[in-house]
């Protein structure tokens, strides 16, 4: 069984509490200025806010994985990782756009919060 690296679990934390916090502002542009606050808002913010999180881990995941291989069977790992990663995300977003159950938007703007985290930790270091 595959034993998280420390690292992935601190990363991925950071990921999730910025993105937890960019989704907490979303969700009041929708409310206050927008004011096209509803339910369906609250779940694509949720279903797409667990999506890029989850992107973000399954990433870490593969890279700890690479690092155990050598560099033909890295490269493996990392190629089979995104693909499966850009799967996924693509189904969420398909799914957020064709329910009516989700705000398409509000699916689609947090898969973006991870990279908006990464940034500003990048801006935050130099």
């Amino acid at each position: 069984m595959l034993k998280i690296n420390r690292t992935v679990l601190n990363e991925t934390r950071y990921i999730a509490v910025f993105s937890l916090v960019l989704s907490i502002l979303m969700q009041a542009v929708f409310l206050i200025v927008l004011k096209r606050f509803d339910w369906t808002v609250l779940l694509g913010n949720l279903l797409g806010l667990f999506a890029g999180v989850g992107n973000f881990f399954f990433m870490g995941i593969g890279v700890q994985m690479a690092v155990e291989k050598d560099k033909k069977g890295a490269k493996s790992v990392m190629t089979l990782s995104q693909t499966l990663r850009f799967f996924g995300i693509f189904v969420v977003a398909a799914l957020g756009a064709v329910l009516s159950c989700f705000n398409t938007v509000a699916v689609i703007l947090p898969l973006f919060f991870p990279q908006i985290a990464i940034a500003a930790r990048q801006f935050k270091h130099k």
